[in-house]
């Protein structure tokens, strides 16, 4: 912390007289006196950080990371508070959350979740986009444990110093993935639910705050490998389909149709509210442009644009002199303002294939736009499949069980991107440019 000096500037301070925040005994202050060197010791610290002390509540992480968990620890032990009922009950301010609104209020679950969000941030290197959908991940089994459960304490079951049996924390963590499986329609959301939810256990077993993992090995429990996904039993486009495709698009408008959908593995629906906000093509010389999402199906994230940034760079520049666009990539035809419809891009996508003289069956199931995001999958899964192939020497020299344990241990998470997206480039190109 920069300037741990205290001031009692913002409101009237208590009459110790604190020089320094290290100076301050939370332990020993009543209510009243916790109000005042509240006011006298956070805010100032929080005005030096740009929040503003009488309208935003700091995070569990913010106060954490500014020295001021003994705060957080005064109020919970001796005062049987959590900072939240402290906020509102006694500190009485009319607040705007600056954090992320979690399903719980529970202070130590609440630490426990953002201490493994800002490991994997800190550690992992996680871009933002991928902290927010792992975040999400892990509230939605929050939500759900808290609910099946009736408590919002998620820490306590697993914790090394309590005294509830192992096999009841791993009760409770199966009853809120009962409860996910009931509620959600995809194996893969569950899975991938299931994934964060472990990988968080294992972090606060690793930490020594818990005892036991209670979600390890659950995915053995479930069946969650066919689900009601959407695109999990759809046939794939091959190559030469994509290229038909391309090459059947003689506008600007399919042709970045066709992009979308097998060079960018989006969803019809996303596809068609596509807008130019979304787009950020102004990266580093070591990044790649990528397209965001507030909302997906499994929450926001990002999606590379590994290939046809050209094309829509083109449509963009299209729309450079329209006064009254608003920014949709494939606005409405029929309408003043909007985009077009999920439908629409069916049936485009179906003239395209007509056009393209694809088969009426493939893989059993007639040609449609889904096909083009299966193509992206699988593009994406053999590019894997060539990064691990490329490292089965490396392993076999280095005495390691699988190349997996190489990619896992010893190959950077930015190597392995890099290499997968340079294999990936090789495959769009090979569908989509002529031999």
């Amino acid at each position: 912390m920069e300037d741990s000096t205290v001031s009692d500037v913002t409101t009237p301070g208590s009459d110790r007289d604190w020089e320094d925040v290290d100076d301050v005994s939370w332990t020993l202050l009543d209510l009243e006196e916790l109000v005042d060197t509240y006011w006298a010791v956070v805010a100032p610290v929080m005005e030096t950080d740009g929040l503003e002390p009488k309208r935003e509540k700091p995070t569990h992480s913010w106060l954490r990371d500014h020295g001021f968990r003994p705060l957080l620890y005064a109020l919970r032990e001796y005062h049987d508070r959590t900072f939240a009922e402290f906020w509102r009950e006694d500190l009485g301010v009319e607040a705007v959350e600056s954090g992320y609104d979690w399903a719980t209020d529970h202070e130590r679950t609440i630490e426990a979740l953002e201490s493994f969000l800002t490991s994997r941030r800190e550690r992992k290197g996680l871009a933002d986009s991928s902290i927010d959908t792992l975040r999400y991940r892990l509230n939605r089994y929050v939500a759900a444990y808290c609910e099946e459960n009736g408590t919002d304490d998620l820490v306590t079951p697993v914790a090394r110093d309590g005294d509830i049996p192992a096999y009841k924390a791993v009760d409770a963590c199966w009853a809120a993935f009962d409860r996910l499986h009931a509620d959600l329609d995809g194996g893969q959301t569950k899975r991938r639910i299931h994934l964060a939810v472990s990988n968080w256990y294992a972090h606060l077993v690793r930490r020594k705050w818990a005892a036991v993992n209670p979600a390890d090995g659950l995915d053995d429990e479930f069946d969650w490998s066919n689900g009601n996904d959407d695109d999990t039993d759809t046939p794939c486009l091959a190559t030469e389909h994509v290229r038909a495709l391309y090459n059947a698009a003689d506008d600007q408008e399919d042709r970045l149709l066709v992009l979308a959908l097998c060079a960018w593995g989006l969803r019809p629906n996303e596809v068609a509210s596509l807008r130019v906000r979304q787009f950020v093509l102004d990266v580093s010389t070591d990044e790649v442009p990528y397209i965001t999402f507030e909302e997906r199906k499994n929450g926001p994230g990002e999606v590379s644009l590994l290939y046809g940034k050209e094309v829509l760079e083109d449509r963009l520049a299209m729309f450079a002199d329209h006064e009254e666009w608003d920014g949709y990539l494939f606005p409405s035809p029929h309408a003043s303002s909007g985009p077009i419809s999920r439908w629409t891009v069916w049936n485009r996508f179906t003239q395209l294939a007509e056009q393209a003289g694809l088969p009426d069956d493939i893989g059993g199931v007639s040609p449609s736009p889904k096909m083009g995001r299966r193509f992206w999958y699988d593009a994406y899964s053999s590019s894997l499949d060539v990064v691990l192939g490329s490292l089965d020497e490396i392993a076999a020299e280095q005495g390691s069980a699988s190349a997996d344990v190489v990619l896992q241990n010893y190959l950077s998470d930015s190597r392995a991107r890099k290499l997968r997206r340079e294999y990936m480039r090789d495959q769009l190109a090979a569908a989509f440019e002529e031999d």
